[in-house]
This record gives C-alpha cells, structure tokens and sequence, in this order.
C-alpha cells in the first residue's frame, strides 16, 4: 500500500495549494524509444527499480505543476551525442502535440498559466555538455547552444560521467580534480548568461564548480543532487558549495536515490533538505528527483504520485508551509524568474 494513503488532510491542503517543480527527470531518453507519457505505468519489478517512474497521470496524482526533463547522452563524448538530444526534443515536442494535458514551458509565468489550464508544465534542460560536440571550436560550439535556446533548452549541465570539451566530472572516464573549467567551457558559461540559460552543476567536479561561481552567470543550479553534510560521497555537494549557489540566489534539487542520501525512505529527502536550509538558507532548497535516470528511487517517493509522502513528512519535521512551498516549487519558479529579467535576449522580447 502507497503511503499517501495516509496523508492527514492538513497535508492534502499544504500539498495541493502548493506548485511543485522537480528539477530533473530523465524521461525524454524512454519517450524517444517509445514510451507513452500519456498512460499510467505499473513497470514490472525489477525494472522499475530504474525507470518507468514519470507520465502525466502520476505526475496529476502527485499534483506536479512542472516537470523538467533531463536530455541525455551516452556520457562519453561521441559523434551522435548532439544529435541524440535533438532527437529527445523531437519526442517531447511529439507528445506534448499528441494530447492536451502537457504544455511546453519556459518561464514561471508560463508555469503557472499551463496550471490555470489544468496542464504540466513541461521544460527542458540538458545533462552533459557533449550534447554542444562538433568541430570542437568555439563557433561551431556557441551556435549549437544558441540553437537549443531557441528550442526551449532553459538549463545545461556542464558535465556527466566522463571529462568534455568543457570541463571535468567529479566521478567518471577522465576526471581530474586539479582542473577545472576549459577555455571553451568558460565561453560556454559565459554565453548561457548571454542567452539566459541556468548553469546545472550537478556532476562537475568541486574545481570546475568554483570556476562557474566565479564567472558570476547570474543564479546557479544543482538540479539533482545529495549533500555532503548528511552523506559523504563523490556524487554530493559540500556546504561550501551549498553557500555559493545560495549566493547567486539560485536553487539546489536534493536527489531521490538512497545511496545519495545515505538511507532509504522519504526522510532521507527531509534531512537534506533541513541541512541545505540550515546551511543556504530557505531559498536554496529544491526538488531534484531523478526520476527515470537509471537509479532506484527511495521508498516513499517512487514516483510522482507518492509526493504528497514527502509534504507529509516536512510537516511532522516542523516546517512551515510558506517553507515547504517554496522548497516544492517556489525557489524554481524565483530562479526562473530571475534569470529572465537578466537575460539581455528576454529583455528584447
């Protein structure tokens, strides 16, 4: 039986007034072989232990106002890997065409008008900079964004499993702690705050990390991820590292997998976010699931539907509604906001 069967009407309120935004799911990769968004999944054990986990009628259980979908490669650089997101654009693209209970998004505003309507919100962000691969210079490089700008694209994530033209992974084929962002990854960054494209910092290593920060591009993301100061481990950020993106004014997603977060269960998911607000403040924290991304997720929080477990357990942990909506959705939606009005191509719109 789900826990949200459950939830005490307090929570039911808290949760439906709330517009939820989770920062990163890697879906796009099983809609471009086929997979209905539109119907509700039971995926059979153990498949399901690492994808199969988001469509629109669980994302309607959970009451998601907004979906951001991760477009993946391989995470080596290859010929194929800037192709293969466009092919997951296409896809999106297809479904959300395909129906009417999706809606293709960029801003907050748009957000919370495809809400008004009764749709998801559904945006864009890319994971790995080898989706930018071509010649290698720095045109060729800068057009490619701009051409996924012009697709929708509202986030990308430097780097994934293995070092880029960019820059170095934490973990992974060719990382290398004492090097961080290339010349080409600080042309890419400094192009994304021309463009008003949100740097995601989740998978770089801790030098490239500080190299971002301090090119200043304006308020940063972690889109999936855990924290060290609840769990030591590769794949987490350090509270130095929480400090600086919530200095920028941007927003860290807390990741779904248990051996991120050290335990399993919806509580782990509390822990962090309690530790990122103690230590960023509460305007950092954020929801990053990671739903569909080939990790299994915490039990509780299986899937979209089971979100209303986890307003439950921030309730019982003391926190405050103004606090837990924010945390749900509402920082997204201020960094969204933000990197808008900065942005010199909104500006002319």
């Amino acid at each position: 039986m789900r826990m949200t069967s459950t939830i005490s009407d307090e929570a039911r309120q808290v949760h439906q007034a709330a517009i939820i935004v989770d920062l990163h799911a890697d879906t796009p990769k099983l809609m471009s072989r086929g997979y209905d968004i539109y119907r509700h999944h039971d995926t059979p054990w153990p498949l399901r232990r690492y994808g199969g986990h988001v469509d629109l009628p669980r994302m309607r259980l959970g009451n998601v106002a907004a979906q951001f979908f991760g477009l993946w490669t391989f995470p080596v650089p290859r010929r194929g890997c800037h192709a293969d997101v466009n092919r997951q654009l296409d896809s999106v693209e297809a479904a959300v065409a395909a129906g009417e209970g999706l809606a293709l998004c960029t801003s907050a505003e748009e957000i919370r008008a495809a809400r008004g309507r009764g749709q998801v919100a559904v945006l864009r962000g890319i994971e790995g900079g080898q989706a930018l691969e071509g010649p290698g210079d720095s045109a060729s490089t800068l057009a490619r964004l701009e051409a996924f700008v012009g697709r929708g694209v509202r986030y990308l994530g430097l780097l994934h499993f293995s070092k880029n033209a960019l820059g170095y992974p934490a973990m992974g084929v060719g990382m290398d702690p004492g090097r961080g962002l290339t010349p080409l990854g600080c042309e890419v960054v400094d192009a994304c705050t021309r463009h008003g494209v949100l740097v995601d910092l989740a998978h770089i290593n801790r030098h490239g990390f500080f190299d971002v920060v301090a090119r200043r591009p304006g308020p940063l993301l972690v889109t999936h991820t855990g924290i060290a100061g609840i769990q030591r481990h590769w794949r987490n950020i350090d509270d130095e590292q929480v400090r600086a993106v919530a200095d920028t004014g941007g927003a860290i997603g807390v990741i779904f997998a248990p051996r991120f977060l050290g335990q399993d269960g919806v509580l782990g998911v509390v822990a962090h976010l309690r530790h990122l607000i103690q230590v960023g403040g509460e305007d950092v924290a954020a929801l990053g699931s990671d739903w569909d991304g080939f990790v299994n997720p915490t039990r509780g929080l299986a899937d979209p539907s089971e979100l209303p477990n986890l307003t439950e357990a921030l309730l019982r942990a003391g926190l405050s509604v103004s606090v837990i909506h924010k945390l749900l959705g509402g920082n997204v939606l201020r960094v969204l906001e933000h990197q808008r009005a900065v942005s010199p191509r909104a500006a002319q719109e």
